[in-house]
């Protein structure tokens, strides 16, 4: 179960990182071109359009417009002859001259199966690629609603994959308890009660206008200290159709936006199958693994985990979806050093670690497709940690995004 999640994980990653490439690419002027082909369509009224846009392109008045639309519609034609229908998915064209070091241009092609189906045929020729709907599908669908609540506030929250959202947070104005007695006592205890009445209905109606839309909302958790938050739920202050949706109810400290994140801790047993618990069993392990007095089953930093993947010792190998880093193999014509060095995406340049001279790239990797590479030799298990969640936060600051929990001891 876990490898197909993280089949999938890689399958986003992947998707998510070649949008991030396109997204930035710019042409000369209005000749970078995008096709959607949605998975009920037919390959041949794919190529009949494109003919037909081929024809009208020849109408372009600048000549090397024309020339790098045709061009690129061309490209596109010729990689649909190896489809005899679209993947499961669809798949996805990007295609054209985008403009690269001074007055110079160069041909990208991009072919993409999105991880999930494209309704919609798209054609767009734009000064840009058109990637703006292919961010919802990575956007997780999956959430669950989240209350905490007691006499004094409520926080209203969102659990989206492994995102804890606020959505509000409002003070109750319900005043304290009288401590004198007689009739005024009793007439303030009726206010009293009434002012807590109406703050309930506030917090349905809040939660009501957060959670009732939510496409794919698969349960609702609430908590609190002491009975307000059962009190809360039995007495199905929630609207009828969220009120089916509460899952359970918990104690927590706090009601404030550290009580939504204890609530999600306080609710881990009934939450096992969100990726945020996921994380959470993994990042608490390896910590658990540091704190002990030899290190225990753990190694982070690049280096070290490297070395612990070739001798077979790494069980799972954390790496945060926020390494924007390549494994790249240069051989320097000035000193002679050969070998592979991890280099900043953002790269000017690469230099040789021995002379400092300018190399040139002989083999480029993503480093995170590099060590699902030498994880998959050994037989080690790969979770990707999204950089959205306290973990995650942890993993890329503290570890620089890479980590693992061993099989055994190095040097054992």
């Amino acid at each position: 179960m876990e490898e197909s999640t993280s089949l999938t994980d890689k399958q986003r990653y992947d998707f998510k990182k070649a949008l991030e490439e396109i997204k930035d690419l710019k042409g000369r002027g209005t000749e970078l071109i995008s096709v959607y082909v949605p998975p009920d369509k037919q390959i041949s009224d794919v190529a009949a359009y494109l003919r037909g846009e081929f024809s009208q392109s020849s109408n372009i008045k600048s000549k090397s417009t024309r020339k790098n639309v045709t061009g690129a519609i061309e490209s596109i034609m010729a990689r649909l002859k190896y489809f005899r229908k679209p993947p499961d998915n669809g798949v996805i064209f990007f295609v054209g001259e985008v403009a690269d070091k001074g007055d110079s241009t160069k041909m990208v092609q991009y072919v993409l199966e999105p991880p999930e189906p494209i309704s919609t045929f798209i054609y767009r020729c734009d000064s840009s690629f058109f990637v703006e709907p292919l961010w919802e599908i990575l956007a997780e669908k999956r959430s669950y609603g989240l209350i905490v609540v007691d006499r004094s506030e409520a926080t209203i929250g969102l659990l989206r994959g492994k995102r804890v959202q606020t959505v509000k947070n409002f003070p109750s104005l319900v005043p304290s308890k009288h401590g004198k007695g007689g009739q005024s006592a009793q007439r303030f205890e009726r206010l009293i009660e009434i002012a807590a009445h109406d703050f309930f209905v506030k917090v349905a109606n809040v939660s009501t206008e957060a959670f009732l839309d939510e496409g794919d909302l698969k349960g609702i958790l609430v908590g609190g200290p002491g009975p307000t938050k059962d009190f809360f739920v039995d007495n199905n202050f929630l609207h009828h159709e969220l009120q089916k949706k509460v899952i359970d109810t918990f104690d927590t400290g706090y009601t404030d936006e550290y009580g939504l994140r204890e609530l999600v801790e306080k609710a881990q047993d009934k939450l096992q199958d969100m990726d945020l618990m996921r994380e959470k069993k993994f990042i608490q392990r390896l910590l658990q693994e540091i704190r002990k007095p030899d290190g225990g089953l753990s190694a982070y930093g690049e280096e070290e985990v490297r070395t612990a993947l070739e001798l077979g010792a790494v069980d799972t190998l954390l790496l945060s979806e926020g390494l924007r880093k390549d494994r790249v193999v240069v051989d320097c014509p000035n000193c002679g050093w050969k070998g592979r060095l991890t280099i900043d995406k953002r790269r000017n340049e690469v230099n040789c670690p021995e002379c400092d001279s300018e190399v040139e790239e002989k083999e480029v990797i993503d480093i995170i497709d590099d060590f699902f590479e030498e994880a998959d030799k050994m037989g080690s298990h790969v979770e990707l940690i999204s950089e959205d969640s306290e973990e995650g936060e942890m993993l890329m600051k503290a570890f620089g995004g890479i980590a693992a929990i061993l099989r055994f001891k190095l040097g054992s």
